[in-house]
C-alpha cells in the first residue's frame, strides 16, 4: 500500500499534536515531518519530498500562503492543503492563486481531513463545501465584472454629451437649455432618449451611470 507522506506545519504544537492524534493508526497517511514556520515548511519539504504539505495559513517568517506560493513554483510534487481558523474570502482566494490544492478549516471533521488528503495526493483539488462556496461567489464576480468591462459603451452624439455633463453637474432642464440656446423640450427629449439606450429609470441613476461608465 502506498502511503501518503505528510509533513505538518503549525506554530502551535498543541495543533500539530492533535492533528497528529487524528490521523494516527489510518493505514494510509504517515506523518514523516513537522515545522513550526513557514520557513522550516519550505526547507522540511524539499529535505523529505512529502505528497501533501498540511500547513496554516498564519506562521511567523514566511505564512502559510508565502510558502505554498514558493513551493507551487519550485517544488511542484508536493501539494499545498491550507490549514485556516477562518473562512476568509481573502486567505482563501490568495491560498488558490499561490497554489494551494485544498483549503480546510481547523474544526473540520477528520472523515473530511482524509478525503482531502486522499484527494490532494492523487492529484485532485478539495475545498469543504464553505469554501467552494466563496470561490465559486469570487469566480462568478470576476465573470460579471468582465462581461461589463467588455461591453461596448453606448455612443452618444456630441450634443448628448454636453447635455449629460451639465445633468451630471445638477442642472435643470431649462438651465440646460438656456446655456446651449435650445428650447427645454429638446432638452427632455434628449434626457429620455439617453435614459433609455442606457437602460436607466430616473436622472439619479443617469448619472451614477455617466459616472460609472466615464461617458463624461
Amino acid at each position: 500500500m502506498h502511503k501518503i507522506r505528510v509533513v505538518l506545519a503549525d506554530d502551535h504544537a498543541i495543533v500539530r499534536n492533535g492533528i497528529k492524534s487524528l490521523l494516527d493508526g489510518v493505514a494510509d497517511v504517515e506523518i514523516v515531518g513537522e515545522a513550526q514556520d513557514g520557513a522550516e515548511a519550505v526547507a522540511k519539504v524539499k529535505e523529505l519530498s512529502p505528497d501533501v504539505l498540511m500547513i496554516d495559513i498564519s506562521m511567523p517568517v514566511l505564512n502559510g500562503i508565502e510558502a505554498t506560493e514558493q513551493l507551487s513554483r519550485l517544488h511542484k510534487q508536493t501539494r499545498s492543503l491550507m490549514l485556516s481558523m477562518h473562512d476568509n474570502e481573502d486567505y482563501i482566494l490568495k491560498s488558490v492563486e499561490a497554489g494551494a490544492y485544498g483549503y480546510l478549516l481547523k474544526d473540520t471533521s477528520r472523515d473530511e481531513m482524509l478525503r482531502a488528503l486522499r484527494a490532494i495526493a492523487g492529484g485532485e483539488k478539495y475545498f469543504s463545501p464553505s469554501v467552494s462556496n466563496i470561490i465559486i461567489a469570487s469566480y462568478l464576480q470576476k465573470v460579471k465584472e468582465t462581461e461589463k468591462a467588455t461591453q461596448p459603451k453606448p455612443k452618444l452624439s456630441k450634443q448628448e454629451k454636453t447635455i449629460l455633463k451639465f445633468i451630471v453637474d445638477g442642472s435643470n432642464s431649462r438651465e440646460i437649455a438656456e446655456k446651449l440656446n435650445l428650447s427645454a423640450r429638446t432638452v427632455d427629449n434628449h434626457r429620455a432618449s439617453m435614459m433609455k439606450r442606457l437602460g436607466v429609470k430616473n436622472a439619479v441613476e443617469l448619472v451614477r451611470k455617466a459616472l460609472d461608465e466615464k461617458l463624461v
